[in-house]
């Protein structure tokens, strides 16, 4: 049986993920906050050592037999330039804490693991999903500085590990979302005015969470080898390099 550890596995793009996973015959060990389903370990990223007791826990769970990592949690949290100085640096840096350090740990721990191990067949010994966004490339807005920053930070840090693991064996694969008919990028859509930010996206409409979670799935378990290190766009046109 093979086990993959999908952060942010509740609901929008995670619980889409989880579900495409599964239709594979993969077996999700989810995370949330909370860890409201039986298969879902809980894990609150705002404490540093969380993360170590929830990598403990899935490989408890999988007998070690974790084949991919998926980086999917996230915290999209306005962050005004008007706050106070101390409200401003506390979003901050639990925006960086949880989108981009907490994937950090994570993945640090699912390379050394996977290290450890024969490779297989295919000379494969893991692979890494890290989920990021188009600001990591054009920006966000400004009260999202911090949001853009964990992201960009993602993806330097996805091509990084690709570089210095490919030999090994170890793959890292980035998707890059643009908006995503999720609670939170609705709400986003909301408070920057709603439908006139479709103007902005030449598809027309924003993104399903199934179609992200598609490409999820491709990266991690049909993406061939030699597509590591590749960022993936979805966002609609909205952005293209």
């Amino acid at each position: 049986m093979s086990y993959i550890l999908l952060t942010g596995s509740s609901r929008g793009i995670g619980a889409s993920a989880k579900e495409a996973l599964e239709k594979r015959g993969i077996t999700v060990i989810g995370h949330s906050t909370r860890g409201e389903e039986p298969d879902t370990i809980a894990a609150d990223f705002a404490d540093p050592m969380a993360t170590q007791m929830l990598w403990n826990e899935a490989l408890e769970r999988s007998g070690g037999d974790i084949i991919a990592l998926v980086n999917n949690a996230g915290l999209f949290e306005h962050n005004s330039l008007d706050s106070s100085d101390i409200e401003w640096l506390d979003r901050w840096e639990d925006t960086l804490r949880i989108n981009l350090t907490a994937a950090a740990q994570l993945s640090r721990f699912a390379v050394r693991h996977w290290q450890g191990r024969l490779a297989g067949k295919n000379g494969e010994r893991g692979r890494l999903v890290h989920v990021a966004s188009r600001a990591a490339y054009r920006g966000d807005s400004p009260a999202h500085w911090h949001y853009a920053a964990a992201k960009g930070g993602m993806i330097a840090m996805h091509k990084t590990i690709a570089r210095a693991y490919g030999a090994e064996g170890i793959l890292s694969f980035a998707v890059t979302p643009g908006f995503t008919d999720t609670s939170m990028a609705g709400d986003y859509l909301q408070s920057r005015g709603g439908a006139g930010l479709l103007a902005d996206i030449p598809l027309g409409r924003v993104a399903t969470p199934e179609e992200i979670a598609s490409i999820i799935s491709f990266c991690a378990l049909d993406a061939p080898a030699s597509m590591t290190g590749a960022v993936i766009d979805a966002n609609g046109a909205s952005f293209v390099r």
